[in-house]
């Protein structure tokens, strides 16, 4: 019995043994194949995280590409916009210059025309003023006249009245002749 103590124990540990390394070529194996699938996971892993930050880098250089060719276009059409009002800020400022200019001319013709019409109105004035002088200077002498021809009518009536050939000549009386 003694060296049955010796010999299961023997016998168990040889199947033991066995086991052990049918287990541990498995294990190794296993263990092989998950660290070559997380080495190759890993390695996916860093090939995917690779090709990522190659797309974001490239969306990002699209996107600022994108942002920097829409700011520019942006600016461009401010600076057109800006462009566009100045030229028509321009064209109107010419436009009423020309207009204010032809006005302004217009009023320079007309106060000349108006200055020419001042001394016309008072040059008819003056020939009005010096008509109405003549007129009333005419009507003086003719009232003066009208008044020298009373006076003559009077002293030719008096002296006619006082004169002896108007008077009736006293004729001697008719003798019977006839």
């Amino acid at each position: 019995m003694a060296k049955s103590y010796i010999i299961i124990p023997l016998i168990a540990l040889g199947i033991f043994y066995f086991f052990y390394q049918d287990f541990s070529a498995k294990n190794e194996i296993a263990v092989a194949e998950k660290a070559a699938a997380v080495a190759a996971a890993e390695a996916q892993e860093a090939a995917e995280k690779a090709e990522a930050e190659r797309k974001s880098k490239e969306d990002a250089a699209r996107r600022t590409a994108e942002r920097e060719s829409d700011e520019a276009a942006r600016i461009a059409k401010r600076r057109a916009a800006w462009a566009a009002d100045g030229a028509k800020v321009a064209a109107d400022t010419a436009d009423a210059k020309a207009k204010s200019d032809a006005h302004q001319q217009k009023i320079n013709e007309l106060e000349i025309k108006l200055t020419e019409l001042r001394s016309q109105r008072e040059a008819l004035n003056g020939e009005v003023f010096v008509m109405m002088k003549e007129v009333e200077a005419a009507r003086i002498a003719k009232r003066n006249a009208e008044l020298e021809v009373q006076r003559m009518a009077q002293m030719v009536s008096q002296k006619a009245e006082t004169s002896v050939l108007v008077k009736k000549p006293i004729l001697p009386p008719a003798t019977g002749r006839r």
